[in-house]
């Protein structure tokens, strides 16, 4: 009877959902504090922009733009209106109306010259200078449920690659003008779903789609931190998780309703008498049985599926991992046939690439999905602990920008690891091959250097564990089939605890030319020496040469030296690289430069940390401090010079 009631509760709960008055719901607006006065003529655009939008929204659009010309170009209206992908075309249209009119008659907003209001169906924006096919996250709004998730870590983890995962769907759509706009499942537990939804304005490019979401989904850990709920809105894009679902299927399958019931007629010989079953009678027998009947159906799966979930959730309580909570390795075993099969023992034909520690494959599983496998060599410097290391921190974390490890094999000496297959290698093969750095424009290039330092900023803050990763190179950057960037390569790794900030060893490890200078004289490392690693990266990306080789040039001892030589002569776009001088924006190159000096200056207190990092790349807003002088870098072709410490290669760079 109790499954009866829920059952009638849960139908009639959506029958009420969908019957109710579908109103507009307000969340925020934002106006600029430069205004107009209510007889301007730029007031007056913006009443024609207002009844444009309005007027277009009925035209079953969910996303528009328009231009209200002027005789005076700064008075020259632009605006959009954008509705929540899911949202009906009358939705739509009524939450534009209502948006529009709270924008000409607010006191706050009515007389601004830009401003953008968010409904929870859609988003109104307006400006006196042109916004369209442009990223903007600023200003940034936040709502967040009150109440909190229990397993913070491992929920966060799970949102973390969820949201991502919604982003890229929503980016995939790579045309402009198509909607982008994608919604996610994931299982939290027997009884508990992740719902998340990622959308930008459609006149975004694939690429500028992504690098807006990216920047929403990294306030997740600063505004959301372990609440049930939340969403971050900026002008372009938006993102928001729930428990529940609070998104509508835009393509519901139809719920297949009772087959009607079909009565013959009856032939009765006794018209005049009372005794034969009248047509109306049938049908009134009929059909209560064959409605109870379904009824019976539904209960009877009703409470199958209910003990299902019984039986589910009480195995789970037995084991307390969740789906997503990877505390055990044994899981991601793979058996040494299964990897010599994928890639036909190991064939020359299928070699990736080699390292110091081993060497690197390509492989197809009988499911037809592409590997990386990573067969560590048996004399390699990675031992048993080393490869153990590796194992249990790759495999807990999950970043759009990481290397993700699909599992391992460690069998008959063999130790193996096994790595999502990226198309394009590493970014050294591209970026310092004479031919194929043309393939690297600079809006790749600047995509690259952003992805790079969101991933560290990862490791370094925003996973459940704080990580030095020691060895960030060109050669440990793999680039995807889109040129993004995935940090791989964690067998140098150090894991800190919660309050740690620095470490000492009398075991140098890493690559000569990227390490920091205390760590490469001292041992001393902390998330500052992946700092000053970033540092040379972001020099290396933007001049296309090769640190560790730069000496033979004869310009400087190193490319930071010379960089900082040309920072000085006042000629820094010097140092971009002649392949891509006709494709590079000076402001941005320029911008890069100086985040890469900060990044290599000698002090480390003085070396900006990747959060600060992540919002000098996003917002050029933000006032960089000057840089001083990078740290004296020694040469490997002065070998005589060197400190008497152990440095361990982990290529032959």
């Amino acid at each position: 009877m109790n499954s009866f009631n829920l059952l009638f509760l849960f139908i009639f709960l959506i029958i009420n959902s969908t019957t109710q008055a579908q109103n507009p719901t307000y969340l925020f607006q934002f106006c600029t504090k430069n205004q107009t006065n209510s007889n301007s003529l730029y007031h007056s655009t913006l009443k024609t922009l207002f009844s444009s939008l309005s007027s277009n929204a009925t035209n079953n659009n969910e996303f528009y733009t328009t231009t209200i010309p002027s005789k005076t170009p700064s008075n020259t209206a632009y605006g959009l209106f954008m509705c929540r992908g899911d949202v009906s075309s009358p939705l739509c249209q009524q939450c534009v109306a209502n948006a529009t009119q709270k924008l000409s008659t607010d006191t706050d907003c009515s007389s601004s010259k830009q401003a953008v209001i968010w409904y929870d169906e859609c988003m109104v924006r307006y400006s006196n200078t042109s916004f369209f096919s442009t990223v903007t996250t600023s200003p940034a709004f936040y709502l967040v449920s009150t109440a909190n998730i229990t397993n913070q870590e491992s929920f966060m983890s799970l949102l973390s690659v969820t949201m991502n995962e919604s982003a890229d769907k929503a980016a995939a759509n790579s045309s402009v003008g198509t909607k982008k706009y994608a919604t996610k499942e994931a299982r939290i537990s027997g009884f508990q779903t992740l719902y998340s939804m990622a959308q930008c304005t459609d006149d975004l490019s694939s690429q500028d789609c992504s690098t807006c979401l990216s920047v929403a989904i990294a306030n997740l850990p600063q505004c959301c931190n372990g609440k049930t709920g939340g969403r971050v809105l900026v002008p372009s894009c938006n993102i928001r998780y729930e428990l529940y679902p609070f998104y509508r299927n835009i393509a519901p399958s139809p719920v297949p309703s009772a087959p009607p019931v079909i009565v013959p007629p009856t032939t009765n010989s006794n018209l005049g008498g009372s005794s034969g079953i009248s047509s109306g009678t049938i049908v009134a027998i009929v059909v209560p049985i064959t409605v109870a009947a379904l009824l019976f159906i539904i209960g009877i799966c009703f409470l199958c599926i209910r003990g299902w979930k019984k039986k589910h959730d009480s195995a789970a309580a037995q084991d307390p991992k969740t789906e997503t909570d990877i505390t055990t390795v044994e899981s991601l075993r793979f058996d040494l046939s299964t990897l010599e099969e994928a890639t036909n023992k190991f064939s020359e034909a299928n070699k990736l690439g080699e390292g110091g520690f081993g060497e690197v494959y390509k492989g197809v599983l009988l499911s037809g999905q592409q590997i990386a496998v990573k067969r560590l060599s048996k004399h390699s410097g990675q031992g048993g602990e080393q490869f153990k290391n590796e194992v249990e921190l790759v495999a807990q974390l999950q970043h759009r920008n990481l290397a993700r490890l699909l599992g391992f094999c460690l069998e008959r000496e063999e130790k193996i690891l096994v790595y999502e297959f990226v198309a394009n290698k590493s970014l050294d093969y591209i970026l310092f091959d004479p031919e194929k750095q043309r393939l690297l424009y600079w809006t790749r290039r600047y995509k690259i250097i952003g992805g790079i330092a969101r991933g560290i900023q990862y490791l370094h803050e925003d996973s459940r564990l704080k990580i030095i990763h020691r060895d960030l190179k060109a050669s440990n950057i793999l680039l995807d089939g889109d040129m993004n960037p995935k940090i791989s390569d964690f067998g140098m790794a150090k894991l800190f605890g919660v309050d740690q900030t620095k470490g000492n060893t009398s075991r140098i490890v890493g690559t000569y030319g990227y390490m920091s200078p205390e760590y490469a004289m001292h041992g001393d490392f902390s998330s500052k020496s992946d700092v000053y690693s970033f540092g040379v990266l972001i020099m290396e990306i933007i001049s296309g040469k090769k640190n560790s080789s730069f000496y033979e040039t004869g310009a400087a001892e190193d490319l930071a030296s010379y960089a900082w030589k040309l920072w000085n002569n006042g000629t820094p776009l010097e140092l971009v690289d002649h392949t891509i001088r006709e494709s590079y924006t000076p402001n941005e190159a320029i911008r890069c430069i100086h985040i890469g000096l900060l990044c290599v200056q000698e002090d480390p207190d003085d070396r900006p940390t990747m959060p600060t990092i992540v919002l000098m790349l996003d917002s050029h807003t933000v006032t960089l401090p000057v840089p001083k002088q990078p740290a004296f870098f020694l040469q490997s072709g002065a070998d005589q010079q060197m400190p008497t410490i152990q440095i361990s290669q982990s290529d032959n760079n």
